[in-house]
C-alpha cells in the first residue's frame, strides 16, 4: 500500500480548527476515521502546535 497522501492528511483533517494543537488534530482525524497511518504521523509529529494546514504538510511530509 502507498503511503499517506497530502490530499488522505487533508481529508482526515476536514473541520479542523486552527491555530491547533497536535492533540486537537489527532482527535480531529480520529473523529473523521482516518487511517491508521495519518493517525500515528499526526501524534508522532514534532510541532506541538499548527497554525495551518500547510504548517501540518511540512510537519508531516517534509517540505522546505
Amino acid at each position: 500500500m502507498a503511503d499517506t497522501s497530502p490530499i488522505e492528511l487533508q481529508k482526515a483533517l476536514k473541520g479542523a480548527d486552527y491555530p491547533a494543537s497536535r492533540d486537537d488534530l489527532v482527535s480531529v482525524a480520529r473523529n473523521n476515521g482516518a487511517d491508521d497511518k495519518i493517525v500515528d504521523k499526526l501524534s508522532h509529529a514534532k510541532a506541538r502546535r499548527f497554525d495551518g494546514p500547510n504548517d501540518v504538510q511540512k510537519e508531516v511530509f517534509g517540505g522546505d
